[in-house]
């Protein structure tokens, strides 16, 4: 053997012998040590629904992985955006003990991963149908439909901020007629400013159990305070446009100035408490506001109070009262259910029920969340039953017996529901 080639074998070795020391140290198809402290971190962001662990979903705690698989993990996790602050910690930990991998494989997959996580998709495709029995002259109705929604979040940056939509499309199964069109129900930003969760644009607003309001408003809201005790602000533009109404005298068929506050005082698991105020200003008398929330001075203020009991994990007890304070006559509202267990729409098999009485007069309510079985204008007893057949899927049956408020004519109410979520 030459000079020449003897010193090129001798190089080749020494290159070789190197590359594979090192490849060695980074291999990242060795096995995780079956001992080690991340199996722990991985299990407990498993739990807390950060990460889904292998691709078909499951994480298999009682195998090894290799640090490639690892690191695959650690880099879904590193994605999100919405961790709390032991899981933060944990996903740091992981990152800085899996640092080398993520480089030399994960980090175009975390880039990736966050990308594709900066807008998440959900919605529902809602089959609905209800038949309504009235001896007045309002008649009878009967309603078979379709709704597909759509409920985009895109995440704005690291800020804590996101972009939400509600889109909606309803198909009338009784005559095979559409919508128009897709209506934006719902388009709003929300995120953190000065200590407070802020919400602007055409946001979701919510009070007192549902009874008085369950809808949207073009403006904002502002929360702050604790978990025990929070204040929500509210202020903005409703609208009739695009609520539909079962007759006149329903407090929607209005367009006014939105202004309200709620207190709520949760002092532990078991009891929670709230108040609060709604005014309705610069009402359109277009609809004949004397009939429409019977106001005086074009003006409708809503004061109310109610909250929820838990006797054990199954019995709960919910009440509300609220009082429309311009309104000359219909101007109470009340609600008291007793529920029992309840449905989980990530727990297949599980149910619950509830049996209760509603007195939500027509000038008493905006929007009442109770729409789909009794809405404003009526009174009388209500029962209903809720059951998951299987993940994301929740069938509800609902009865009303009763009357209107106003004609005291006897109405009844049948309501079926099947949301399929996803």
């Amino acid at each position: 053997m030459s000079k020449k080639t003897l010193v090129s074998a001798i190089t080749a070795a020494l290159v070789v012998g190197a590359a594979s020391t090192t490849f060695a140290a980074a291999n990242p198809f060795s096995d995780v040590p079956a001992d080690s402290w991340a199996y722990d971190a991985v299990s407990t962001l498993a739990a807390d629904g950060v990460i889904d662990g292998y691709p078909d979903g499951t994480y298999q705690g009682q195998n090894t992985m290799t640090r490639y698989e690892m690191a695959q993990i650690v880099a879904r996790a590193m994605a999100k955006t919405d961790l709390e602050k032991a899981d933060k910690a944990l996903v740091d930990k992981l990152a800085a003990e899996f640092a080398e991998e993520l480089d030399n494989l994960g980090v175009r997959v975390a880039d990736l991963e966050k990308k594709s996580d900066n807008v998440k998709w959900g919605g529902e495709l809602r089959y609905r149908y209800y038949d309504i029995d009235r001896d007045s002259a309002a008649g009878d109705e009967t309603h078979n439909k379709v709704l597909f929604r759509l409920e985009p979040k895109a995440y704005i940056g690291d800020s804590g901020w996101t972009a939400n939509a509600r889109l909606d499309y309803e198909m009338n199964l009784s005559t095979d007629e559409n919508n128009d069109g897709v209506e934006v129900d719902r388009a709003w930003v929300e995120g953190p400013l000065f200590g407070a969760t802020v919400q602007a644009g055409r946001v979701p607003v919510f009070t007192a159990q549902g009874l008085l309001f369950d809808d949207r408003i073009s403006g904002g809201t502002v929360a702050f305070g604790s978990d025990e005790f929070k204040t929500t602000l509210a202020a903005g533009r409703y609208s009739e446009d695009d609520h539909s109404v079962d007759y006149k005298g329903n407090a929607k068929d209005i367009t006014a100035e939105y202004y309200g506050v709620q207190f709520d005082y949760t002092p532990n698991d078991n009891l929670a408490l709230n108040a609060g105020y709604t005014a309705l200003t610069g009402l359109d008398v277009e609809y004949n506001v004397d009939y429409a929330l019977n106001a005086d001075d074009n003006t409708a203020n809503f004061w109310y109070v109610g909250g929820k009991y838990a006797f054990d994990k199954n019995v709960k007890f919910v009440g509300e009262y609220a009082q429309n304070t311009e309104a000359n006559t219909e101007d109470q509202a009340w609600t008291a259910e007793l529920q029992y267990k309840g449905a989980n729409v990530a727990d297949p098999g599980s149910w619950g029920m509830y049996a209760g009485y509603r007195q939500i007069e027509a000038f008493a309510s905006i929007a009442p969340t109770y729409d789909d079985i009794i809405g404003a204008g009526y009174k009388g007893a209500v029962v209903g039953a809720m059951y998951v057949p299987a993940e994301n899927i929740l069938a509800t049956i609902e009865y009303f017996d009763g009357e209107e408020t106003i004609s005291g004519q006897d109405a009844s109410k049948f309501f079926a529901n099947v949301d399929f979520f996803f």
